[in-house]
């Protein structure tokens, strides 16, 4: 069963992701083996104009994700292409594995939906990252391929998963 639609409201809300936020991101530290999800320090992001460290980068792709006291949960890049609007995303450290995820792709969902409403949304994910899969197959995602990707780091494996608002046919 799908719950992006179910009547109960998200628990997060979405926003522009302010520099102040995006310095926040920059301090956040995930566990081996999730460390290479750390970003670098705020002041080499601006000086190096990387990812939400490019002030128009920041504006047209990220978002952050708010409880509703206004503290940072999260945030969410959407990254548009040819019909497709690749989802990236991370939330707070201390935060995962707390069964916080659904709530948290429910926002990501409904935002992206908002933003590209014609658009498929997708998303890469570590084939071992299990946590990960799990909330995003709750949420209505599904693996549509697995592939090597290359990154500055080597080649790592990956599923892409699409976002399939209609439960998927077991036959």
């Amino acid at each position: 069963m799908n719950l992006i639609h179910s009547s109960a409201p998200s628990r997060y809300t979405v926003t522009a992701l302010s520099p102040l936020q995006a310095e926040e991101l920059c301090s956040w530290r995930y566990e081996p083996p999730f460390d290479f999800y750390n970003w670098s320090s705020w002041g080499v992001m601006l000086q190096l104009g990387l990812e939400f460290g490019d002030e128009e980068i920041r504006e047209k792709q990220y978002c952050a994700v708010v409880d509703g006291d206004g503290s940072l949960v999260g945030f969410i890049q959407f990254f548009p292409l040819l019909g497709v609007t690749r989802i990236g995303l991370g939330m707070r450290p201390e935060l995962c594995g707390q069964g916080l995820g659904l709530k948290f792709m429910q926002a990501v969902v409904e935002e992206g939906l908002r933003r590209a409403p014609g658009d498929e949304l997708d998303l890469e994910v570590h084939i071992w990252n299990l946590r990960a899969i799990r909330a995003y197959e709750k949420a209505g995602f599904v693996v549509s391929d697995t592939y090597i990707r290359r990154t500055v780091d080597g080649p790592i494996e990956v599923h892409c998963m699409v976002y399939s608002p209609e439960p998927m046919d077991a036959s």
